[in-house]
């Protein structure tokens, strides 16, 4: 049940940020094994001034291409899946829309799985009395 937000620097078209979105679902589909339907995602675009990264931290030449994607997911996933999460998104998003992988940013979030209301004020993922 990942809850994806994106940040990124204005100007990209509606096809762009869409291929981010559908890429990015498609990546968590094939390595966390989230389902078709389940995508929670929001892209936020911001001005020059609202919008600071290194462009060389650790070594790694980015762009002002840059994408920032933070992931909330159960932790429920292994560091191999976590990995394998990381490669795909790159092999996805270099494919489409065409990012630069060194444009690639990506943190997660892990909480645990009673930590989600996906409606009706019920706790979906917790632990079932009984």
């Amino acid at each position: 049940m990942p809850l994806t937000h994106i940040s990124m620097r204005r100007g990209k078209t509606a096809a762009y940020r869409k291929a981010i979105l559908d890429s990015l679902h498609q990546a968590m589909h094939e390595t966390f094994d989230v389902p078709k339907d389940n995508g929670f995602m929001t892209i936020a675009e911001h001005d020059e001034d609202n919008f600071k990264y290194s462009k060389s931290y650790l070594g790694i030449e980015r762009s002002d291409d840059v994408v920032f994607m933070q992931l909330t997911v159960n932790n429920t996933r292994t560091l191999d899946q976590k990995k394998a999460l990381y490669r795909r998104i790159v092999e996805r998003l270099s494919d489409s829309p065409g990012l630069r992988p060194e444009d690639i940013f990506i943190n997660l979030i892990e909480v645990v799985p009673e930590n989600w209301s996906l409606g009706h004020g019920m706790a979906q993922y917790a632990p079932q009395e009984t």
